[in-house]
């Protein structure tokens, strides 16, 4: 296998790759709702009149929660994984 390959290919199974820090939080509302979300991450734009526009302001100044909610994202891509093994 060539490098270049090397490099798509471990690009490919990145969960991460392609997604912004929109479509995440999108995604996490989504699946979780604004309730949830906020025990999982407690930070209070999740929490006090919560919104897409606010809590991306927030992130995008804040690594450590960031962080966070990336690795909820992961989290929730491997319980979505564990569902769909799951069903027949």
């Amino acid at each position: 296998m060539t490098e270049q390959a090397k490099k798509h290919s471990s690009i490919s199974n990145d969960p991460m790759h392609g997604m912004t820090l929109e479509k995440i939080v999108r995604a996490l509302v989504t699946y979780y709702g604004w309730g949830e979300l906020g025990i999982h991450v407690r930070i209070r734009c999740f929490n006090d009149n919560p919104s897409i526009k606010s809590s991306l302001a927030f992130l995008r100044k804040t690594a450590w929660a960031r962080q966070k909610v990336e690795l909820l994202y992961r989290d929730m891509l491997d319980e979505k994984a564990i569902s769909n093994e799951r069903t027949p």
